[in-house]
């Protein structure tokens, strides 16, 4: 029989604004940070362990993260973020 030992989710997300809208790359830097904080909360509320290990502004004013994440919380992921 299988079962998971441990699971984890490394993701590359893209916080952007649509140019259409017409955003100074200042003004989308600040969008798109409150965004990222809000996704940090939402995280954070639902007690879901992550690890950013990288974040890097673009010059059109979009933000790219790597994070990692718990997949689930029936598993150990300690081994993922030491």
């Amino acid at each position: 029989m299988k079962r998971v030992k441990a699971a984890c989710i490394f993701q590359t997300l893209i916080f952007a604004q649509k140019p259409e809208l017409g955003y100074s790359k200042e003004r989308s830097l600040q969008l798109n940070h409150e965004e990222i904080e809000h996704y940090k909360a939402v995280l954070e509320r639902s007690k879901t362990k992550y690890q950013i290990t990288d974040e890097a502004e673009q010059e059109d004013g979009s933000i790219i993260i790597r994070v990692r994440k718990q997949y689930n919380d029936k598993t150990d992921t300690s081994e993922y973020f030491n």
